[in-house]
């Protein structure tokens, strides 16, 4: 399935996405339920998200008045579900035409020994809808169309749109193949030509992204205007964000906000996420922390109700500036050869090369596609080995199910203990798990809690984050929320998604912990953007590599807007390097000022020294050295950058935005050294410079005549100065002569001997050598 399908299951409204009590609730006790893999209190709640928000709300209800706006939201949906399970009396048809024109439906009707409680076709090669107006059309030969011929035509011609649909969307599902999904494609723009709403929505996104058709920014504008006025939410959020990075429009912070909005009410999740991440940064509204909190909690909710037992997939945060620096080195990516490699030892029976190409294969990640069926081969062959870790990993995927593996909680209650058996966390938590939820065994809290325990002791997230959970809602222990608040952070170190969302919901509702927005948005927000709308940085970051910086960079803006840090600076990255020709030249450099901007707000040291640089250099907005000045300490103060010590000295030597001076000069580029390593070089260089400068400055300000007229000997040497000086002249040159007298006296030499005549000295080719 492609990630355009993906999004668009992301994309469906809050209401048709909150989980039935069914769902919830497994072979449990009465008075708890699960959600999201935590067991929670029952409130009594029909709705899901509503059963969430009490259950963290029931220690502390003075809380509960700062979120007015989200607790009304969820009683407009308790509202419609309400209205949607009363009696609504249908509308009386009329009969159009036909030997009854004017007179109601009669349902139902008696036509050829069948009973219709609706309109048919039946009996009509045309296909139009008709009815009887009385009980035995047979007898009475009473009848009438149900619709127009006009409103005939546009219904079948409706039903043969979404016949082609439903054939693109099989093709598409079916196949991994880049070229039968371009041909699922061609079906799904066939269909959006017959304003098909479903299909309108794939096509545009595909010419927005360049994803199977060729991008074209306006093709996509057009389609997504067209589903604005049909009220599409996802139409909606992206033509706002067309607004929002003046794609194919005139830029407009205003109407970006708009459509948003419109989209979020409409239930568009990632509009959610977006006017959460305008709220938290206060871009283009006024900031807002409690705001954030509303739109980030309704996601994290849908986003937390995604996550089973095996995990969420990985999300791969490559920075292409380090990417094009170091090649393979800080994208944690695999390379084709290593993982060649890891299969052949795989296939010679290498047990730890199968579990790790296992779990690989079960998460996705590092270049390596999401594969159940390879998982549960590599882990199939390791456990046969005898390895506990692959029979634990077995056991989350028989008690998970998939296409590949069938449900079974009698198998994975095998795996488990086998594992559980052996010592292994992973299995342990995971037998935890089958007596907490009553799973293949009868629910005992007493033995799930002492298997937490043992995985928490080994450092495994599972049982942190159960143990937690268990703390947290007192079942089987007694209500401790700092234990069930120890437990989460330990989980959440570990990386565990629905940890950062306890914590979330814990420091929202302050329970257990003060009270804090910030804290709540932050971890919220964190959640967010583990949801499967992440992958795409992956399909951005191959764009990039496959040399279509274009669809890279709309892929990236759109992450962006998103509040994604690591988008936001590989944005501004493409943009800087003038790589993206969708983008006016004249408006590169602003753009990515602006993303800079949004991502060293976030805390990225590269982007606040590019911020700096800007400003030095008047890229995107006029030369300001002062401003370049506050970039770069604040990047040195903040986060302790070389770079940014650096040009601190350069810009204190210059006296750049800042008064000239040596000295503070010279101690920001000892501590540019002390920093790293890799300055050392640049900085010694630039002290050498610094000393030269400095020789020169003081040499060019001093006068030699004016410095001796001032000199005052009586006061340096004293009032005999003069009688010194002639003394150690006067030594001086005896010691000269005496010298002298030494070197040219004669050696006496013996009697009745002449001087020995030198030897002549051979040509200097005969010498031997020194």
């Amino acid at each position: 399935m492609s990630l355009l399908d993906e999004e668009g299951n992301q994309d469906e409204s809050l209401e048709s996405k909150t989980l039935s009590a069914e769902d919830q609730v497994k072979d449990h006790s009465a008075g708890t339920r699960v959600v999201a893999g935590q067991i929670f209190l029952e409130s009594g709640k029909s709705d899901s998200q509503s059963e969430n928000e009490e259950n963290f709300h029931s220690r502390e209800e003075e809380k509960e008045n700062s979120l007015e706006e989200l607790n009304s939201l969820e009683m407009s949906n308790l509202l419609n579900k309400d209205l949607e399970e009363a009696e609504i009396p249908s509308p009386v048809l009329t009969a159009i035409g036909g030997t009854a024109d004017g007179e109601p439906c009669h349902f139902p009707f008696l036509f050829m020994e069948k009973e219709y409680a609706e309109c048919t076709a039946d009996g009509r090669e045309d296909g139009r809808l008709w009815c009887a107006t009385t009980y035995d059309y047979k007898k009475d030969q009473k009848w009438g169309f149900c619709e127009s011929e006009e409103q005939s035509n546009k219904r079948r011609q409706m039903q043969e749109a979404e016949d082609v649909y439903q054939i693109g969307m099989k093709i598409l599902n079916e196949s991994n193949k880049k070229a039968q999904e371009k041909v699922a494609y061609q079906y799904l723009l066939k269909a959006a030509d017959m304003n098909h709403t479903k299909a309108m929505e794939k096509v545009s996104y595909a010419l927005l992204f360049g994803d199977y058709l060729k991008q074209n920014i306006q093709s996509s504008k057009e389609l997504f205007e067209k589903l604005t006025e049909e009220g599409s939410p996802k139409g909606q959020m992206a033509l706002g964000f067309l607004y929002a990075s003046g794609l194919g429009v005139n830029s407009s912070q205003a109407k970006a906000l708009v459509y948003y909005t419109f989209g979020a009410l409409g239930g568009n999740l990632i509009a959610h996420m977006i006017l959460g991440y305008r709220y938290w940064a206060g871009i283009g509204v006024l900031q807002s922390c409690e705001s954030a909190l509303t739109h980030y909690r309704l996601v994290a909710n849908h986003v937390a109700s995604d996550i089973s037992l095996t995990g969420g997939t990985v999300v791969q945060r490559i920075r292409l500036a380090d990417e094009v620096e170091n090649p393979g080195m800080a994208s944690g990516m695999l390379e084709e050869d290593l993982i060649q490699y890891y299969q052949f030892l795989a296939e010679k029976g290498d047990v730890q090369a199968q579990v790790g190409l296992g779990q690989l294969h079960l998460h996705g990640g590092r270049g390596v596609e999401q594969n159940h069926q390879r998982a549960f081969e590599y882990f199939n062959q390791a456990a046969n080995a005898g390895n506990s870790h692959a029979m634990a990993f077995l056991g989350k995927m028989y008690s998970e199910g998939s296409d590949v593996v069938p449900q079974s909680n009698e198998t994975a209650l095998q795996y488990f203990k086998k594992a559980a058996d052996m010592g292994n966390p992973v299995g342990q938590s995971g037998l935890g798990m089958a007596y907490l939820y009553g799973r293949g065994v009868p629910v005992n809290y007493e033995l799930a809690l002492k298997y937490f325990q043992k995985a928490a002791e080994q450092g495994w997230v599972d049982g942190q984050l159960q143990l937690g959970s268990m703390y947290y809602n007192g079942i089987g222990v007694k209500k401790d929320y700092k234990q069930a608040l120890k437990y989460f952070n330990l989980a959440s170190q570990g990386g565990h998604i629905l940890a950062f969302y306890n914590l979330a919901q814990m420091h929202a509702t302050g329970t257990g912990v003060m009270r804090s927005c910030h804290t709540a948005v932050e971890l919220f927000k964190n959640v967010c953007e583990r949801g499967r709308w992440s992958e795409r940085l992956m399909t951005a970051y191959n764009s990039y590599k496959d040399g279509d910086s274009n669809s890279a960079v709309v892929q990236y803006l759109l992450l962006a807007e998103q509040g994604y840090e690591v988008a936001q600076s590989n944005a501004a990255f493409i943009l800087d390097q003038k790589e993206a020709s969708i983008v006016g030249e004249n408006e590169t450099y602003p753009r990515a000022l602006l993303h800079w901007n949004r991502a060293a707000s976030q805390g990225y040291t590269v982007a606040r020294i590019k911020l700096g640089d800007y400003h030095f250099y008047g890229f995107g907005t006029d030369v300001d050295y002062e401003t370049a000045f506050i970039h770069y300490r604040l990047a040195s103060e903040q986060q302790h950058s070389a770079q940014a010590m650096f040009n601190l000295g350069y810009m204190h030597e210059k006296g750049l935005g800042i008064k000239q001076d040596i000295h503070l000069a010279k101690r920001f580029y000892d501590m540019a050294a002390e920093a790293s390593p890799d300055a050392q070089v640049p900085v010694f260089l630039a002290l050498c410079k610094l000393g030269v400068i400095y020789s020169l400055q003081y040499v060019r300000e001093i006068n030699i005549r004016e410095v001796f007229s001032h000199i005052d000997m009586d006061q340096l040497l004293g009032p005999e100065w003069d009688l010194y000086l002639m003394t150690i002249i006067a030594l001086l040159l005896g010691t000269i002569i005496a010298y002298r007298q030494r070197q040219h006296q004669a050696i006496p030499r013996p009697a009745g001997l002449r001087p020995a005549v030198p030897q002549q000295e051979p040509p200097p080719e005969h010498q031997p050598p020194q």
